[in-house]
């Protein structure tokens, strides 16, 4: 099955991320240009490695979802606006809910979710001018089924879920839809970490393995495609079966 793509730009938040990077491989390959977002020069400095075969085919942008000038700094400096939106950003931080710092949850629910919400507006504005955008955004399965630590990881998922589903319901007939993939314990960055920390984890999932990588960046351009139009402000589980089993 051939894929084809309305627009070019595809803007890429948490562009340093190994699913990130699959991603963008992928998108070169369809002709697509990839704007991959960093937070600091180790992140941009992984990006421009891992892509150098790509050089000229590619760029990369400074993106801090801490600091909200970062997001209009962002978007001031882009000639013309994304085409596609795609949502990999996510801070780190876990606690028990019972005993977590009031002033670091007040700034983690600040960063990934008021901030985001700004980085969505940005970007349906520019794609409004050209009566076309898609956003994905990729969350988790801890949305559905938390860990013990991991509420406010989970609570910032679902918040963000319920900003990028309320653009596929109000902007659909602009031409702006939006779907959530939900991936399971994906074996790179944070969930390679949950998985060497708790062995049994991945044991609990029907098809016994973690995610790889690719198959998340495989599924995300299959939902920027022409082909995939239809699913809009839904989300959708990529686990494994995590999620349907006790």
């Amino acid at each position: 099955m051939k894929l084809e793509f309305k627009g070019r730009r595809v803007l890429i938040a948490g562009g340093s991320c190994e699913m990130s990077l699959r991603l963008a491989g992928l998108l070169v390959g369809e002709g697509l240009y990839p704007i991959l977002t960093w937070r600091s020069e180790q992140g941009r400095g992984k990006i421009v490695d891992r892509l150098k075969e790509f050089e000229g085919s590619f760029n990369t942008a400074y993106l801090d979802l801490s600091s909200a000038e970062s997001v209009e700094r962002l978007f001031s400096q882009m000639e013309e606006g994304p085409d596609y939106l795609v949502d990999f950003a996510q801070g780190d931080f876990e606690s028990l809910v019972g005993s977590a710092d009031t002033e670091l949850a007040g700034r983690y629910f600040t960063e990934n979710v008021s901030t985001r919400a700004d980085l969505i507006k940005r970007a349906a504005r520019a794609m409004l001018k050209k009566r076309h955008g898609r956003m994905v955004f990729i969350s988790s399965a801890a949305a559905g089924r938390s860990n013990p630590g991991q509420g406010f990881y989970a609570a910032a998922k679902l918040a963000s879920e319920a900003l990028y589903r309320s653009v596929g319901v109000e902007m659909a007939g602009r031409g702006i839809t939006s779907v959530t993939l939900r991936p399971g314990y994906v074996d790179s960055g944070r969930g390679a970490r949950y998985i060497e920390a708790h062995q049994g984890a991945v044991a609990g999932t029907p098809i016994g393995r973690p995610i790889d990588p690719g198959e998340v960046a495989r599924a995300v351009l299959f939902f920027l495609s022409d082909c995939a139009a239809a699913f809009n402000a839904v989300e959708i589980c990529m686990d494994g079966g995590l999620t349907a089993v006790k």
